[in-house]
C-alpha cells in the first residue's frame, strides 16, 4: 500500500525500522515495536508492551499526541465494518475506568482487518 492508500484511510503496515529514531524518547529501556499500522498521518504501534496510539496533528504533522494504553487497561473493543451505504469501517476500544470507546475510523476496505487482528493477539 502507498500514499493513495494512506491518503484514503486505508492502514498500511508501518516500517519498524524508521521508527526507532522517532520514538526514542517514547520507548522505555528494552520495550521493541512489534507491529504498527498507518492510517494517513496516524499510527497504531503494538510494542511488546503496551499500545502507542500516535496522532500527528496540524498542517506539518510537527505536534503529536502519543496516546500509551497497556494492553491490560483494555477492557474490550469492537470492529464495525463498511457496508453498502456506509462506507466508514470503525474501531473502538474500551479502557477500565472510562465510559466512553477510543474512537477510530477507517475508510472502506479490508484496512481494518489487520488491526482488529493484532488488538486481538496482544489483548486476548
Amino acid at each position: 500500500m502507498g500514499f493513495l492508500d494512506n491518503l484514503m484511510g486505508n492502514a498500511a503496515e508501518v516500517d519498524l525500522s524508521k521508527l526507532e529514531k522517532e520514538l526514542e524518547d517514547i520507548l522505555i529501556e528494552g520495550e521493541k515495536v512489534d507491529r504498527g499500522y498507518n492510517v494517513f498521518r496516524d499510527m497504531f504501534l503494538f510494542t511488546d508492551k503496551r499500545l502507542l496510539l500516535v496522532d500527528k496533528q496540524g498542517v506539518t504533522g510537527k505536534k503529536v499526541e502519543y496516546h500509551s494504553i497497556p494492553y491490560k487497561s483494555i477492557t474490550h473493543f469492537s470492529v464495525e465494518t463498511a457496508g453498502t451505504f456506509d462506507m466508514d469501517s470503525e474501531l473502538k476500544i474500551w479502557l477500565s475506568g472510562t465510559s466512553e470507546p477510543i474512537y477510530k475510523q477507517f475508510k472502506k476496505g479490508n484496512s481494518i482487518a489487520d488491526v482488529h487482528k493484532a488488538l486481538a493477539t496482544y489483548t486476548l
